[in-house]
């Protein structure tokens, strides 16, 4: 009795050990404030396995509109922000919430509409006429109406285009890429997305691409981790780490990688 007691012991001994040694490698998780986009298109899903498999801790990811992620990172609710609003990131950074900025990434904005395209803009590659054209028709544009980096992209193509857009033909949502994209599939309707995002709901919504390839319609993505000595309580260590992997050569491979049908979506831009 007495050496089974002493063998069991042992074996309690042991696995507490185990635990303990587990609990003192396993990293602190991080919480990323990210825009829709890459957590709606599937980046996400695609590419942080990678990156925890290399931490050894998990990302949870908060995914909302650049302008939220933002707040949420000046709340000091998040560690570290993934999101595409550069003058929004500017200001960010210029009011002393960020530690660091990097380019990560860019794709493109897209004008979508159904097939039959009442507002004749198929082919076109010019954002802002575009936009004159869907206000001169009356057809209905959805926006997200969000102040995510879509939302401020679109306002500035209607401030371009010398409209303000109100009426029954302009309906503001306050909602993500998705369920915008779902809503302009459902009503026949015009919208601007990302194309990332456009490529994951296209086979659901049946819209069509039908402005592209205006310069302004770039689409810049930046890694932020946030001000050390304003947040001192955050996970900097984690951060730091998702920042310069992201950012890094493998980092970058593995946005390079992801694809929806074998098209990639995303290209990186992290400065050598």
């Amino acid at each position: 009795m007495q050496i089974k007691t002493a063998e069991s012991f042992r074996g309690l001994v042991a696995l507490l050990l185990c635990l303990f040694a587990a609990s003192l490698s396993a990293a602190p998780d991080i919480r990323l404030a990210t825009t829709t986009s890459t957590e709606a298109s599937g980046l996400l899903a695609a590419i942080l396995p990678q990156f925890e498999a290399r931490y050894g801790g998990k990302v949870r990811v908060v995914s909302v509109g650049s302008g939220a992620a933002m707040k949420i990172g000046e709340n000091g609710d998040a560690d570290v922000l993934l999101v595409h609003a550069r003058a929004s990131e500017d200001r960010f950074m210029a009011a002393g919430f960020g530690g660091e900025r990097r380019d990560v990434m860019v794709n493109d904005f897209v004008l979508v509409g159904p097939m039959r395209d009442p507002a004749a803009l198929r082919g076109g590659r010019d954002a802002i006429e575009a936009f004159r054209k869907v206000a001169a028709s009356g057809e209905k544009f959805i926006s997200r109406g969000d102040e995510s980096g879509t939302h401020q992209m679109e306002k500035s193509y209607w401030r371009a285009a010398g409209i303000e857009p109100k009426g029954a033909w302009y309906v503001s949502t306050g909602q993500g890429m998705g369920p915008v994209l779902t809503m302009a599939g459902e009503l026949s309707a015009y919208a601007l997305t990302d194309r990332a995002t456009y490529a994951a709901y296209r086979d659901r919504t049946g819209l069509q691409v039908l402005v592209e390839g205006d310069a302004r319609m770039f689409n810049p993505y930046g890694v932020i981790t946030l001000n050390r000595q304003r947040y001192p309580s955050l996970n900097h260590a984690g951060a730091q780490a998702f920042a310069e992997w992201i950012t890094s050569v493998e980092g970058q491979a593995a946005v390079a990688s992801f694809r929806i049908n074998g098209v990639q979506l995303f290209f990186p831009s992290a400065r050598k």
